[in-house]
């Protein structure tokens, strides 16, 4: 099937110039010429497609031709056709005038029939590499997203096999990860939706944020059975061991992050393994920050650790109704969590109850 041809359209008050040009490049184009601005955007209203060059005449009679090419590349549909002046104006500060206003080339008149054809030709060309190269940039784009989405499911899938590697070893917990992963995505869904804390949240890829809180617990690893797995009350240097699961969770993602440097989520991980037990009053472990020294990553993990421990079943207690929970959230509000939080994770629990409510599936 034969290439079609390209199309070029010529303004110009002059008919002997519009005359003039069609004739030179009449033979490789299709070449369409008009007398004014006017005419010009009558004419692309009419055409299948945006013609791929436009020679534009700089004094016309209503509207000059720098008119016309502001009104050209302020209108998406056009702004991106090459312009070429083709003017009796040659003086420096008129062709710079012209350039600046985004034309591709500034040809005076009288023109050279030969050198217009070669002029025309070229800027096509630079118009069809401009194309090919917008082309396969888009495909190299759209490669590299297929690859990261392929890379972030792989990363998921290998963080997921960690956290259940950890509570392999600790079925008294089992499921805690899962389900504090998603409790945290709707709570920070619910902060955005309350601009709660906006700032930071602005600068959060939140996905990889609920990623990271898969390894908050990642430290419970280098506990020994007997602490971990005891079916009573931990006694206070039985706890004290618990309590380096924070650090030890820290050290470990720690050594992630300098194996790879540029993985965000990693860092976000390590601020929750290290935070997540740390209080509003500063009476958490392992450091003893207090207030917004803890940052926002901890104290928002916090809270769903805690909801999912209140809420699950343990050998050393039953677990507690939601109602139960919620009220000891509000009762440690500026205790152990930050009050400016807490109604909006005790929101963010009602949505998928209410949700469940809806279709009856409350306690199946």
């Amino acid at each position: 099937m034969p290439q079609s041809r390209k199309i070029i359209v010529v303004v110009d008050d002059n008919p002997v110039i519009l005359k003039s040009a069609r004739n030179v490049l009449m033979k490789e184009y299709d070449v369409f010429t008009v007398p004014s601005g006017e005419k010009l955007f009558q004419l692309l209203g009419r055409l299948p497609t945006p013609p791929d060059l436009i020679l534009l005449d700089v004094m016309m009679p209503a509207q000059s031709g720098y008119d016309v090419i502001k009104t050209l590349k302020l209108t998406p549909d056009t702004s991106d056709i090459p312009v070429m002046f083709l003017t009796a104006k040659s003086d420096a500060d008129s062709e710079v005038e012209g350039l600046s206003l985004g034309a591709v080339d500034y040809l005076s008149k009288p023109f050279s029939a030969p050198i217009l054809a070669k002029r025309v030709a070229l800027h096509l060309q630079l118009k069809h590499q401009k194309q090919a190269l917008k082309s396969m940039n888009d495909h190299l784009a759209a490669l590299v997203q297929i690859k990261t989405s392929e890379i972030l499911k792989l990363q998921e899938a290998v963080l997921k096999m960690v956290a259940r590697v950890v509570e392999y070893r600790d079925d008294v917990t089992g499921g805690h990860i899962m389900r504090t992963e998603r409790i945290l995505s709707s709570f920070i869904g619910v902060m955005f939706e309350n601009n709660t804390y906006e700032d930071t949240l602005n600068g959060w890829d939140v996905k990889l944020v609920v990623q990271s809180s898969l390894l908050h617990d990642i430290g419970k690893i280098s506990i020994p059975d007997a602490i971990l797995l005891k079916p009573a009350k931990l006694t206070e240097e039985e706890f004290a061991v618990i309590k380096t699961h924070t650090t030890v969770g820290e050290a470990l993602v720690a050594q992630m992050c300098n194996d790879n440097p540029d993985s965000t989520f990693l860092e976000k991980a390590r601020i929750m393994a290290s935070t997540h037990h740390e209080r509003w009053d500063g009476a958490g472990y392992p450091y003893g920050l207090s207030g917004t020294e803890i940052p926002l990553e901890g104290r928002i993990m916090a809270f769903a650790d805690v909801y999912d421990a209140l809420t699950s079943e343990r050998p050393y207690k039953k677990a507690f109704s939601h109602e139960k929970a919620v009220s000891i959230l509000r009762e440690q509000s500026g205790k152990q969590f930050d009050p400016a939080l807490t109604e909006i994770f005790i929101a963010s629990l009602e949505r998928p109850r209410n949700d469940e409510m809806k279709t009856g599936r409350v306690g199946q």
